[in-house]
């Protein structure tokens, strides 16, 4: 921290206005109106946010921080972050994206942040005009890095079209047109989906036996990242969809629905719930690998999309699966298909892998450039020069001695 720079507390440069159910605040002289489904609720004087405030969640989700350009209510989930007349609007909103708010949760159940908390976190205040160039500098930065984001998302976009222009050239070959087609249920030696232990994640352990769940199966990977257990008791009342290496795993409701991928070793033995089919391919008829990319291929994917299914949420029965016709070329021409999809595929994921590392990258940047920031280490040298010789540039400490003289007066 620079010498014109002053470490103070969020208690001295902001005001923290929480949020309140509208039932408690309704005035019918209120100046501001008060809405809900079904149009003005009420009035109220209260809890209302000024344009520039940033919001923290409160209660259930510390979230993101949000910055909002107008005059607002605010719910009584979450707080209002607003700065006095020596802090930037922007430059509070770039440190509550760098602060981690969630080390302040000290609950055990339901997330959540308390005001007294949040008064004691430590700021960096830099003089005003320091305050005006950081912020420019980080949103020119910012603005760059999110241009360069935006070309990696769009080449991901690519690939993915890519990936599924290699499956319809392979399906659509020769070989395949001539293939026999088969019921799903014909090649198959296990079509079928388990269910969620009662208590649901409640009871789920810190270690066991693996329960795979939708958020598991992803096209190009398993994702080990929240995966849940049960032990031997809630295993064994889902015996019935025991999971075997190799097994083919398709998501069947929800929005993951079409998601496919191979069970790996570590869900051996392991069981499924109610949004996960196991389909198991009959060895001497069907090539693992060539049944998980013809899932993924556009024609499969296209028939989940609709598929006459749940009018509420989207689904797929065993009895459609169990229908699905699938043209089923010779073992020697499936091995063939798969090896050729793959040897494509693999420079795919090698380009996917380098794209995934940048936008990492990109993150991590953005989180080096605010540490930068608060740490006055952001602007050069001649920057700085320019911010001193500002007609309104005064030391930090000065700025915190008229605020604190302002709120003795009040």
């Amino acid at each position: 921290m620079r010498e014109d720079w002053i470490e103070c507390t969020f208690a001295d440069v902001i005001d923290i206005i929480s949020g309140k159910n509208q039932k408690n605040v309704v005035d019918r002289n209120g100046k501001y109106p008060i809405y809900g489904s079904g149009g003005i609720m009420g009035r109220a004087n209260d809890y209302l946010c000024e344009s520039g405030t940033t919001i923290i969640g409160r209660k259930g989700t510390i979230n993101s921080p949000i910055y909002v350009k107008e005059r607002f209510w605010n719910v009584d989930t979450a707080f209002g972050f607003y700065p006095f007349s020596i802090l930037n609007n922007r430059l509070l909103y770039f440190f509550c994206i760098y602060f981690n708010f969630k080390a302040l949760d000290k609950s055990t159940t339901i997330p959540s942040l308390a005001k007294r908390d949040l008064l004691q976190i430590a700021f960096p205040l830099p003089p005003i005009p320091i305050q005006k160039a950081i912020v420019n500098k980080i949103e020119e930065l910012f603005s760059s890095l999110d241009s360069g984001i935006a070309d990696l998302k769009k080449a991901q976009d690519q690939l993915v079209i890519y990936r599924q222009a290699v499956l319809k050239k392979a399906f659509e070959g020769e070989c395949f047109v001539d293939a026999k087609k088969h019921k799903l249920k014909n090649i198959t030696s296990k079509i079928g989906s388990g269910s969620t232990p009662k208590g649901g994640q409640a009871n789920y352990k810190e270690s066991g036996i693996p329960l795979v769940r939708s958020l598991n199966v992803h096209f190009d990977y398993i994702k080990y990242e929240g995966l849940a257990f049960i032990d031997e008791n809630q295993a064994e009342k889902l015996k019935n969809v025991i999971i075997q290496e190799g097994d083919v795993l398709l998501n069947i409701t929800g929005a993951s629905i079409g998601r496919v991928n191979i069970a790996p070793k570590e869900f051996e033995n392991g069981r499924v719930n109610q949004h996960v089919s196991i389909i198991r391919p009959k060895n001497n008829i069907f090539n693992t690998k060539f049944l998980k990319l013809y899932l993924q291929s556009s024609k499969v994917q296209n028939w989940i999309d609709n598929v006459n299914v749940g009018a509420t949420r989207q689904g797929l029965t065993k009895s459609a699966l169990e229908n699905l016709e699938i043209p089923v070329p010779s073992l020697k021409e499936q091995h063939q298909i798969v090896r050729e999809i793959e040897s494509r595929l693999s420079v795919c994921d090698k380009v996917e892998e380098s794209l995934t590392e940048s936008l990492e990258k990109s993150q991590a940047l953005r989180q080096s450039i605010l540490k930068k920031a608060f740490e006055g280490k952001l602007l050069s040298e001649e920057e700085i020069a320019n911010c001193k010789a500002s007609p309104d540039y005064e030391p930090a400490s000065v700025l915190l001695a008229k605020i604190k003289a302002e709120k003795k007066k009040k």
